[in-house]
């Protein structure tokens, strides 16, 4: 069983847990131009930003509970360029110092709720960070002109930058650079509307594809199986 909620203290983030039942269970984790701070196994785990799905397996009895930060908000908290974490799990003892994580996953797994505990982790740790209003403005003009179908040239001129300027400050906060978060950000459009229960034509035409085929392909390329089986739709629908 999958659930979430929003974080309170952790502006956009969201807080997740995963329990699996008396029977392992093997799950898809879709790229969505996420970082997530994880309580698996007793440890403290980061997922880095993926490019194509990761397929996991649970053991039965399993509970994971995680906090995923806003796109382009985890790079600073965590302290290291979201490039460096591109499709890896790190334990957070490779990110921090040991003693600090010690500590913080002995809270953490003496909590009631481990959620509250890593949101109050992140909370604590973002409070810390100096604010850069250079940085915020880029993440927050990518997110917006990407949403707009603005094309990657066009973007670099509207932040007042080169083409190449906006690929390493995409890669430092996002983990990408422009174009492949534009794939991952329209893929996760794509399958909200979807899964809404849109028509698939529908929902390509609308998020941007140039047709249904290009969405079939895109969804095959970065989710690894087809829209109606990601979905659960039987062949005949969408």
């Amino acid at each position: 069983m999958y659930q979430e909620r929003a974080a309170v203290a952790v502006p956009g983030a969201v807080l997740w847990t995963r329990r699996t039942g008396p029977v392992a269970e093997r799950f898809r984790v879709l790229p969505d131009g996420c970082m997530d701070l994880i309580w698996m196994d007793g440890a403290l785990v980061v997922a880095g930003p993926d490019t194509v799905a990761q397929v996991g397996e649970s053991r039965a009895g399993d509970s994971i509970t995680g906090l995923r930060f806003a796109p382009g908000t985890a790079a600073s908290v965590l302290g290291v360029p979201a490039w460096e974490l591109r499709d890896l799990r790190v334990a957070l003892d490779g990110l921090w110092p040991d003693r600090m994580v010690r500590e913080l996953t002995e809270r953490v797994g003496a909590a009631a709720d481990p959620g509250a505990e890593l949101e109050a982790v992140a909370a604590a740790r973002r409070s810390g960070v100096e604010p850069d209003p250079d940085r915020d403005r880029v993440r927050s003009g990518v997110l917006d002109g990407l949403r707009r179908g603005v094309r990657v040239a066009l973007l670099a001129d509207e932040l007042g930058l080169s083409e190449r300027q906006l690929r390493r400050r995409c890669l430092e906060v996002f983990g990408y650079g422009p174009k492949v978060l534009d794939r991952v950000l329209r893929l996760d459009r794509a399958l909200a509307a979807a899964r809404g229960g849109a028509p698939f034509a529908l929902v390509a035409a609308d998020v941007g594809y140039a047709d249904q085929p290009h969405l079939a392909r895109e969804v095959r390329a970065l989710a690894g199986v087809p829209l109606r089986e990601l979905l659960g739709r039987p062949a005949a629908d969408g």
